[in-house]
């Protein structure tokens, strides 16, 4: 088989969708612009780096990531063996190192043999590098460079579309107090896996009126701010109410502070960044302010006064497209036949739902070069219900996270909790009988 596709972006998109494609037999050349050229939000030459949260959220079966990340395990995710090979403790949810786990994908994507890296910026889909290949992805991610976006924009003929994200602050571990910290986890008594700030009421208050006060970063006048629900600022959500965060990512539940015997009024969770606990994110953090305003209203956190900020927060514009609008049922340009698109940039929102497209793209793709035609993940599975997401009839087309809102309606009723073992237990019965298949045929 002579079958070589390209792809733009050594993203997690698209190195799932190389290693999937290469296990196929398919030649497959990623074209990375780093290290001639980094994003705003990028520092490190590897392959797959993590520029915002280093957690892939819950890890528990009754959620839709947690679906999602052992859909795509039993798929032989990369990005999964990563996680899983390079994990730090987060209670409940999947975090990890996030220097090793970038240096496990580019060692596994660069030393197979079906796949060559050029380290080179692609500017336009017309470039004449791309020609040859049989197909082309596009995985540059939401942070695509302007001249790319431009050139895609041409091809689909909408006006950009784009949401603001913001990344969270980092704090050395030898800079916290730990006369103030103490750890535990919200719902898991016995585990320590995160350091918590208390506040008392009187410290919350002042944090959260020096915090809604503060300089932000403005947009550019011709921009609009539209924020991703999942990762509102800290001083947006602030802005929405005194006890916004109170009742958020500051909320003291399950929380008790060993020296006082008392749940706090408000606490601030720190997680941990690495396997050896010498840097924390703060989690739910992110954030537009000015540099200095993180430093002096951070700092206001008991336990923080003293902090080492290793990186500070910062807002970057997520571009991504109208899905339902300029894509196929198989991600491919309707506009641009042969050229498909993967990742957050095709509107799905999140790391391993970043992942799971590119996975998806490169093992369907992958089949389809062997002359096999591959049956769609069913939609009550988490895949094929974030799949589905793209070819959504919203009137509104907004990025998504996988969650049970994306999945078929259940036939009977249940409480809450109960609605999500149904529809956990509905999705791997029907993963189990679609792998069933999907192996049947390879």
């Amino acid at each position: 088989m002579n079958q070589s596709i390209a792809i733009i972006g050594g993203g997690l998109a698209g190195c799932e969708a190389a290693l999937q494609l290469a296990r196929q037999g398919v030649w497959v050349t990623i074209f990375e612009m780093k290290p001639q050229k980094y994003s705003p939000a990028h520092e490190s030459q590897s392959l797959g780096e993590l520029v915002c949260s280093n957690s892939f959220r819950s890890m528990e079966p009754v959620t839709g990531v947690g679906l999602l990340q052992q859909e795509m395990h039993r798929l032989g995710s990369l990005v999964m063996e990563a996680a899983l090979m390079h994990r730090v403790p987060a209670g409940k949810a999947l975090a990890v190192d996030r220097d090793r786990f970038a240096q496990h994908l580019t060692s596994r994507v660069e030393e197979h043999e079906f796949i060559r890296v050029h380290r080179r910026e692609i500017q336009d889909l017309d470039d004449p590098e791309l020609q040859g290949f049989d197909a082309v992805i596009l995985s540059a991610g939401p942070l695509i460079s302007d001249p790319l976006a431009q050139s895609l924009f041409r091809v689909i003929g909408a006006q950009d579309l784009y949401f603001y994200d913001a990344i969270a602050p980092i704090v050395s571990a030898e800079s916290i107090d730990y006369d103030k910290a103490f750890w535990g986890s919200r719902y898991r008594p016995e585990d320590d896996d995160y350091l918590n700030c208390p506040m008392s009421e009187e410290e919350y208050y002042r944090f959260y009126h020096e915090l809604v006060g503060a300089e932000k970063v403005p947009a550019r006048d011709f921009e609009e701010e539209k924020h991703f629900q999942g990762c509102m600022p800290i001083e947006a959500m602030a802005e929405k109410g005194e006890l916004t965060m109170a009742f958020g990512p500051l909320k003291p539940v399950g929380l008790v502070n060993p020296r006082t015997g008392e749940q706090p009024f408000a606490v601030v969770q720190l997680r941990a960044e690495n396997l050896e606990k010498t840097a924390f994110n703060l989690v739910g953090f992110q954030t537009r302010l000015k540099l200095g305003e993180q430093k002096r209203v951070f700092s206001m956190i008991p336990g923080l006064e003293n902090a080492e900020f290793l990186r500070l927060g910062s807002m970057h514009r997520n571009t991504f497209v109208n899905a339902p609008q300029v894509l196929t049922r198989n991600l491919e340009l309707k506009a641009r036949p042969g050229v498909y698109l993967a990742g957050q940039i095709s509107g799905v929102e999140g790391y391993l739902e970043s992942a799971a497209c590119g996975l998806w793209l490169g093992l369907r793709l992958g089949l389809e070069a062997r002359g096999i035609d591959p049956p769609a993940p069913p939609r009550d599975t988490a895949l094929g219900a974030l799949m589905n997401h793209l070819q959504s009839d919203a009137r509104y087309f907004q990025p998504s996270n996988i969650h049970f809102g994306l999945f078929p309606p259940l036939k009977a009723r249940a409480k809450k909790a109960r609605r999500k073992e149904l529809h956990a237990q509905r999705a791997q019965e029907s993963f189990d009988k679609w792998l069933s298949r999907l192996g049947a045929i390879q």
